[in-house]
């Protein structure tokens, strides 16, 4: 094989390929862009009062979606202030889903990613920058995520979520079968830092070291069986080891990074090795 430096074409104003057409390259393939396994819901979609929305596109394995705008040339104002309309209105009709908004544009300069930077952590955005590059008689698209969806707050942060309860609580919301579950749990993780402690909140049941939060894994104990949530990032291996081992997984959680897993009592004993590993790698990326 030998190198062969390709050309950059600038695709604002070429008279063949325009911004339907890479809207169709996008919607062949919404992995092109680089934020995981989406599957496309709608195109040239209508917004009440606002035009029409590029892309729609929403997570293969997760309540998320992504209102995406594309712009040739280079970002400017009114493209800023549509894709943030557009998320807000598809926000708004549909907010049983987590929403971020998408800017691609083959310039974002300094000027404009600084602007769209004081919106991220209020508005969930990611700005991507694509470029079209020729080599022979073969075009191809790039694209590169230049500002990415600032992460929200950890659940420990939020003074309202962590309101703090005590045990009798949680054995009367849930069970103390249930209860007897996450200290099982919670006593895998003890062996791996014997100063960690459950930490009692009105949602959910943290992790709490030397009296400071740690809640790199959460529980939240029902009737017959505990939800774990422990904060990983998703990946093929671990998805695919959980199905292995028949455990009742929910969707993954983007807005947190955390896996969601029911586990009853007979889950422990049966996937007890597993449920050590997860744990362990929860802790070791908290760790680091």
């Amino acid at each position: 094989m030998r190198y062969a430096k390709p050309q950059r074409i600038i695709l604002k104003g070429h008279p063949e390929f325009n911004e339907r057409w890479v809207q169709a390259r996008i919607a062949e393939d919404p992995s092109l862009l680089g934020l995981g396994d989406l599957i496309l819901k709608d195109k040239e979609r209508v917004q009440p009062h606002a035009g029409r929305l590029d892309l729609l596109c929403q997570d293969a394995e997760a309540s998320k979606r992504y209102e995406i705008e594309i712009q040739l040339g280079k970002t400017d104002e009114a493209h800023i202030i549509r894709t943030i309309e557009y998320w807000d209105l598809e926000h708004r009709r549909y907010p049983q889903y987590d929403h971020t908004a998408v800017i691609v544009a083959e310039d974002i300069t300094a000027r404009f990613l600084n602007v769209i930077s004081l919106f991220n952590g209020q508005i969930p955005l990611v700005a991507i920058q694509m470029q079209a590059l020729q080599l022979n008689d073969q075009i191809s698209l790039v694209f590169t995520t230049v500002l990415s969806e600032i992460g929200l707050g950890l659940v420990d942060e939020d003074e309202e979520v962590a309101e703090v309860t005590d045990r009798a609580y949680w054995e009367g919301r849930g069970s103390k079968k249930t209860m007897e579950v996450t200290d099982a749990l919670v006593g895998i993780l003890t062996e791996f830092d014997a100063g960690l402690a459950l930490k009692y909140n009105k949602f959910y049941i943290g992790l709490a070291k030397n009296d400071q939060p740690n809640n790199f894994v959460i529980f939240r104990p029902q009737k017959d069986w505990v939800r774990l949530e422990p904060r990983l990032d998703r990946s093929d291996e671990i998805g695919e080891k959980l199905e292995a081992a028949g455990l009742d997984v929910m969707d993954y959680d983007t807005r947190w990074g955390r896996y969601r897993i029911r586990i009853t009592s007979k889950d422990f004993k049966d996937a007890e090795p597993l449920l050590r590993e997860l744990l362990k790698k929860a802790y070791d990326e908290a760790s680091r």
